[in-house]
């Protein structure tokens, strides 16, 4: 026997819609978000510099600075693809949870102390005092396009979905979020983003638990859940396979995840903006390691709220039966479905998933200015930090209607959404092996960094492009079975529609027309079919790997003076001692080896005060 919900006995293509009290709390969500950059604006209305403007004064504490990262990319993506994903492919993705450990671990002992103790306000500027102005404009150039392309599907994607659910207006609600997301970035700077991001994670939190707790209730507790899930072949953790064409197993999850979240907490500007506007260092390592906690509750209740879905539909899947158009729009369904009776409940699930819109959306606003101002307009111009701090409000406003405008561009690209997203993640890669390059390789030189992002991004854009025109079979995505078994509804019209033949096997959505098998290029059942978490790392290593081949005077490392420098990393800070006594890092370095490693040559190794001078 099973439970027969509201929504299979509904007519096809009927959805619920919203009424006065979902639009009152829908509202209420954006009014707040408003109100605090109304408040930041007036508290800080002495605010006389770009970096208080940027930066929050570097005085910013642990505790909302960790939930602002979490919230920063837990999109209304994540809020509404990550259940359908465990609902369609089974929970394996609960495995993230490690890759997030690793990600902070790394963040915070290799990354976070470079760009603290430089105290940049972008990221970017390490490049150019690492390596060359030319390195720093081309990683400045990718992020500023990836982040306003990534940021209007951010905005027109959750609005698509649940407009074609719940019935609300489409461009009302995009509008209305981006107007609202770029006045009080323009207006209260870093903290406003920051408070705000705390706020629109209780919102996210509130949303999922609203349906997860409807969920059990309905499904008569936890662990009939829990084994609906596990009969279903949904609980699938432990797949140790370690082919890397299959979709997701505990390796491409753990080790291609890692370096995924690694790109995004390492070296991405709207995440390093903020852990380095704390107040100290060790404010900033807490904020990393709180947000692991922060990272793991949205996950569990992502993961959770798939597992429900799965569980109230079972034996009656709303895509397979033409209950809704594509799969994204399953949780808002469901939302409609269970929670249509309690009116204002379906409006705080909306303003969870816009909530994670307004989250990156305002963090990428906030890192675009801040990247414009400190890489584009400080090297040219000689402006007050007052005129500066003007520039950067403007800045805002300007790039949030810019990523409006974007929006409005996603509406008409189709198909080419997911390949959209998919870049954004292919161009991570290549950029970590940039900074790696910087960081833990002091003899990597500057031709090496741009050969080694140049080629790293061709690699990472050639096998990424590949997989949307030729996508992998479903023997390597492996979506689980769905039924349509215990259908019983009525279709518009007055014919009573009761199912118990259709197809059981879902077929995987691609973004490319089919294939013939025969038309298939001997690289699609291979390069073209790994798992699309494996693009980063591949980008990476690429780029590090290039990097240091194309290095000029490699030789140099063991005939100069016979010093081996492939010691001097992050992690084993040494004193360097050569045959003829001192070693100077301040000259000649671009020659032979690149520029001085700015954030350990000068801090870590402080040779001017080091026990070489007293050797001699």
């Amino acid at each position: 026997m099973f439970r027969s919900v509201r929504g299979l006995c509904k007519q096809v293509g009927e959805y619920g819609s919203f009424v006065t009290a979902d639009y009152v709390v829908f509202a209420l969500m954006l009014l707040v978000s408003a109100a605090v950059g109304v408040y930041f604006a007036w508290a800080d209305r002495g605010q006389r510099s770009s970096g208080d403007f940027l930066m929050g004064g570097r005085r910013l504490t642990a505790l909302p600075v960790s939930l602002s990262l979490t919230a920063s990319f837990m999109s209304a993506i994540t809020v509404l693809s990550n259940p359908v994903e465990v609902y369609r492919y089974g929970a394996s993705i609960g495995l993230y949870g490690l890759s997030y450990v690793m990600m902070v671990v790394v963040t915070s002992e290799v990354f976070l102390p470079v760009f603290y103790r430089l105290a940049v306000t972008s990221t970017y500027e390490y490049l150019e005092l690492r390596f060359n102005r030319a390195t720093r404009l081309l990683g400045t150039a990718l992020f500023i396009v990836q982040t306003i392309l990534y940021t209007g599907i951010v905005i027109y994607a959750p609005a698509l979905a649940l407009n074609h659910v719940t019935g609300m207006d489409l461009w009302g609600a995009v509008i209305s979020t981006g107007l609202v997301c770029t006045f009080y970035c323009t207006m209260g700077g870093l903290k406003a983003v920051v408070w705000t991001d705390v706020f629109q994670l209780g919102v996210m939190l509130a949303g999922f638990l609203s349906v997860i707790i409807r969920s059990v209730v309905l499904q008569g507790g936890v662990f009939p859940i829990i084994s609906d899930s596990e009969e279903g072949g949904r609980l699938n953790f432990w797949d140790f396979d370690t082919n890397p064409l299959k979709r997701h197993t505990f390796w491409t999850i753990t080790v291609g995840g890692t370096f995924v979240w690694v790109s995004i907490y390492g070296i991405n500007q709207a995440q390093v903006q903020r852990y380095i506007s704390c107040k100290s260092l060790t404010h900033a390592r807490v904020s990393l390691y709180i947000n692991l906690l922060g990272l793991w509750s949205i996950l569990l209740c992502s993961v959770f709220a798939g597992m429900c879905l799965y569980s109230v539909y079972k034996h009656c899947d709303p895509w397979t039966a033409g209950l809704v158009s594509a799969p994204d729009q399953l949780m808002p369904y469901l939302v409609m479905d269970i929670l249509g009776d309690y009116p204002g409940l379906p409006g705080l699930f909306v303003a969870a998933a816009y909530s994670g819109s307004l989250s990156t959306v305002s963090s990428s606003i906030n890192a675009l200015a801040a990247v414009t101002v400190e890489d584009l307009i400080k090297p040219h111009t000689h402006m007050s930090e007052k005129h500066l701090a003007w520039t950067s409000k403007g800045l805002s406003l300007a790039y949030g209607a810019l990523c409006i405008a974007m929006a409005g561009l996603a509406s008409l690209m189709g198909g080419i959404l997911q390949a959209a997203i998919s870049i954004f993640g292919i161009i991570g890669g290549p950029l970590l092996g940039l900074f790696a390059l910087g960081i833990l390789c002091p003899i990597a030189n500057s031709k090496g960094a741009l050969s080694g992002l140049v080629s790293g991004l061709v690699v990472s854009l050639w096998v990424g492009i590949g997989a949307q025109v030729y996508p992998p079979p479903a023997e390597l995505t492996r979506p689980l079975p769905l039924t349509t078994d215990g259908c019983n509804f009525t279709i518009t019209g007055g014919l009573n529609w009761t199912s118990t033949a259709l197809p059981t096997q879902l077929i995987p959505i691609t973004t490319a027309p089919a294939h013939n098998a025969d038309s298939r290029p001997v690289l699609a059942d291979n390069w073209y079919s790994l798992s699309y978490l494996y693009f980063s790392p591949i980008g990476t290593i690429t780029a590090v790997g290039v990097g240091l081949i194309v290095m000029n005077h490699i030789k140099m490392l063991w005939t100069n003076n016979g010093c081996p420098l492939t010691l001097g990393f992050v992690l084993f800070p040494i004193e360097v001692m050569t045959r003829t006594g001192r070693l100077d890092l301040t000259k000649d370095r671009e020659k032979e080896f690149g520029n001085t490693n700015p954030a350990f040559c000068d801090v870590e190794l402080d040779l001017t005060r080091s026990s070489i001078s007293h050797m001699k």
